[in-house]
């Protein structure tokens, strides 16, 4: 009875709808600690090539990132001055090292300086990095390979190819002597027939020399898909090659907006670089003399860069060149590289003549940054680059004729370079190609692993 009274006083209890069970949120996981030493063959505080630049902003990364310690060595022989008996000093930083020795040969790509290993050695061993990292083993000598092993067993190595210097004696570019004609591909005889000072047999010991260092690398990296495909067709195993583009910095907004110029005093294309003979300074120079013969006065040329550290032979001539140039092509002399984007946007479009393969300039990279066409020569890197009707043009390497003709078309209709605007690609940041890598030290750390387990079993 009592029951059935609290049951009439009491409210009917409605059910709970059972709890739907929220996923558990899991910390975002993280990196191991890791350890990089980046060196490069020259550094970019003494000299402006685009290896050393993109080297040393690799560095500047990894610097800023949480969990990963970094040191960056950079050869600078006759750049930085030297200390007594030393051949590794700190004249930037705690984390920055330079090496200032002599004595390196660049047939073998092999340094003669006795005093570097052992120091080398010992730097290594007291910093001890994960991953060693190289853009370039110039002025270092190839034998570094070798050093860092020895002093490291287990540190993996990473090189990044930035030309062809293993293959090709003349400096990399793959180009014939003395009429730089393209080399689609060495041999010991086409390299003899380039060096007749070198018998065949030193080509062929050449090559066997640079492939048994590389065998000591775990992976190389290369700002081209035509790069690597040049090392694969030359013997390296394609497993073994990524494609990473270099990085731009990231850069803040501007004040002032990007504004594309008019057309109303005609076209002006620009070329901005070191001038010399392999960049294709001459078809330049040929090319307006042709647009000026035939009566086009809507297109100018304009240069900017430096031919100081050209041979001599090349700076007489263009010198020489210079003052027969025709109204229509100005030579703007040498610029400091924080003015590059003013200079460029200065511009309807951006030239890039070379007359060798290249592998991937960094003024394309700037031109599109700054949102200008590039107009190239259409072989190797550039034409990779390059989209054609995308983000620029190409011509006939090595035709001023081809050049010439295009660059008339384009002034007649402009809105051809206008509708690139929509099409052209976004560079990528360092912080895109940074992160790439650092995916790529881990899976090289993760293969050693499974070397060194496969090797207990």
């Amino acid at each position: 009875m009592i029951r059935a009274a609290l049951r009439g006083r009491t409210k009917a209890r409605t059910p709970k709808p059972a709890a739907v069970p929220q996923p558990r949120q899991l910390p975002a996981p993280e990196r191991a600690p890791l350890r990089v030493l980046i060196m490069s063959h020259m550094d970019p505080r003494v000299s402006r090539g685009g290896a050393e630049i993109a080297a040393f902003q690799l560095y500047e990364y990894l610097k800023a990132q949480p969990g990963v310690t970094t040191w960056f060595l950079a050869a600078a022989p006759g750049k930085i001055g030297e200390r007594l008996g030393v051949r590794l000093i700190q004249p930037f930083g705690p984390d920055d090292y330079a090496y200032v020795g002599h004595g390196f040969d660049h047939f073998i790509h092999s340094n003669g300086d006795p005093e570097f290993p052992p120091e080398f050695m010992t730097l290594l061993q007291d910093l001890r990095p994960d991953v060693i990292h190289l853009h370039h083993y110039t002025n270092f000598g190839i034998e570094a390979l070798l050093q860092i092993r020895r002093a490291l067993p287990e540190v993996r190595i990473i090189l990044t190819l930035h030309e062809y210097l293993a293959i090709c004696n003349h400096f990399g570019q793959m180009v014939k002597r003395p009429n730089f004609s393209l080399c689609d591909g060495a041999s010991p005889r086409a390299c003899h027939k380039c060096f007749p000072e070198k018998s065949e047999q030193d080509f062929f010991l050449r090559e066997l020399f640079m492939k048994r260092f590389f065998r000591l690398v775990d992976h190389f990296v290369s700002p081209s898909q035509f790069l690597i495909d040049r090392y694969v067709a030359w013997g390296l195993p394609a497993e073994k090659l990524t494609m990473i583009e270099n990085g731009m910095p990231v850069r803040a907004p501007r004040e002032r907006p990007n504004t594309y110029p008019g057309f109303a005093d005609g076209l002006t294309v620009g070329f901005f670089g070191q001038i010399s003979a392999l960049k294709g300074i001459n078809v330049l120079i040929e090319a307006a003399r042709m647009l000026d013969e035939a009566g086009v006065r809507n297109v100018r040329i304009d240069v900017h860069g430096d031919h100081s550290g050209q041979p001599e032979p090349f700076r007489k001539d263009f010198e020489a060149k210079l003052a027969k140039a025709p109204p229509n092509f100005s030579f703007r002399g040498p610029y400091e590289n924080r003015r590059v984007d003013a200079l460029m946007r200065s511009v309807h479009a951006v030239l890039v003549p070379s007359i060798w393969w290249e592998n991937s300039p960094l003024v394309i990279q700037e031109a599109l940054l700054n949102r200008r066409p590039v107009i190239c020569s259409d072989i190797g890197g550039m034409a990779e680059k390059v989209r054609y009707g995308l983000d620029g043009f190409h011509f006939q390497a090595g035709s001023a004729h081809s050049l010439a003709m295009l660059l008339r078309g384009l002034a007649t209709d402009p809105q051809r370079l206008l509708a690139l605007q929509q099409t052209m690609a976004v560079p990528p940041t360092i912080n895109e190609t940074g992160a790439a890598i650092l995916d790529l030290y881990g899976a090289a750390l993760r293969a050693g692993h499974d070397e060194l387990r496969d090797e207990a079993a």
